[in-house]
């Protein structure tokens, strides 16, 4: 259906004359006829009758009217949803508890004035793609796996080193200890379900594997973090590793215990990945927001986290 046609409807409904409408719609009496005639074939129904006084809906036209303002408000709001400018920024976090999630609910209280759409992706080749098409503007991620560059056209930028813990039960042996290093966990089962190989975070852990020892088991189903919670509190012999700026709430019952890695320190490497040609008018404000809450970071963003050794 011609969305004009249906404008021109409105139009002359509205001003009750055909003269009166193509005046407001700046168009000719003539087009403003071929535009209604048009809709009436596409609808086979008669839409106004002449009268003295001008034009006056016929019933079909009565029973169309409010059909046809609904049609134009869905299609301003369609149009509002990506123009410059009007429609929310739309930025990947990956995790509602994670890092990442309390770096955006720290941009929306410097700047409530932006709308923002927060949404999860898993992997980060879903991110760059829906980055690269438009469907989001921004993804917080690993920036990329040793061997796999990120596109020409994606830029990114370091924010965040997010410090890993150990979260263990209370009747762990380390659950005692006030820190560990990670030659301490040497030896000690780490289980962390729902890693999957291939992705940034099963490389991250890869590294961490080959780099230090340590044990390492992706085993069973992942049935989500309060899944994990009840089985590390459980079981004296698992323990798993969790962000330092990840927000979790346990029982009070379990008895967790979260306690920082040390030297050296693991950390999570965040960055911000965005198009370099993404027109968003909040998209630089994010990055300045970023950049001024976060220094002292690479700019240019690394995958390597911090705790790998020269060679």
């Amino acid at each position: 259906m011609d969305l004009e046609a249906v404008r021109t409807f409105v139009a002359v409904a509205d001003a009750g004359q055909f003269q009166k409408a193509a005046t407001d719609l700046s168009i000719t009496q003539q087009a403003v006829s071929k535009r209604i005639a048009a809709l009436e074939r596409d609808l086979g129904v008669r839409l106004f009758t002449r009268a003295p006084r001008g034009a006056e809906l016929t019933i079909d036209g009565r029973a169309f009217l409010p059909h046809a303002r609904e049609l134009l408000r869905v299609a301003e709001r369609a149009v509002a949803s990506v123009r410059a400018g009007r429609r929310p920024l739309r930025v990947d976090v990956i995790s509602s508890r994670g890092a990442a999630s309390g770096l955006m609910r720290d941009f929306h209280g410097a700047h409530p004035e932006i709308d923002l759409d927060v949404l999860m992706l898993f992997e980060i080749e879903t991110a760059v793609t829906a980055i690269r098409s438009g469907t989001i503007d921004a993804s917080f991620r690993a920036v990329a796996m040793p061997g796999r560059r990120l596109p020409e056209d994606i830029e990114s930028a370091r924010v965040v080193d997010e410090p890993l813990e150990l979260l263990t039960g209370p009747g762990h042996a380390l659950a005692a200890a006030r820190s560990v290093t990670l030659a301490d966990l040497v030896g000690h089962r780490i289980w962390m379900p729902g890693i999957v190989p291939g992705t940034e975070w099963g490389a991250y852990y890869d590294d961490l594997v080959a780099e230090f020892g340590l044990t390492i088991e992706a085993t069973g189903p992942n049935f989500g973090s309060d899944a994990l919670l009840d089985t590390i509190a459980d079981t004296p012999a698992l323990a798993t590793f969790m962000g330092g700026h990840t927000r979790l709430v346990w029982p009070a019952g379990h008895g967790l215990r979260r306690i920082p890695v040390i030297d050296p320190v693991p950390v999570y490497p965040h960055s911000l990945l965005w198009h370099r040609d993404n027109p968003h008018p909040a998209l630089p404000t994010l990055r300045e927001h970023l950049t001024a809450t976060t220094p002292g970071l690479d700019a240019a963003g690394t995958w390597r986290p911090s705790w790998v050794r020269p060679r």
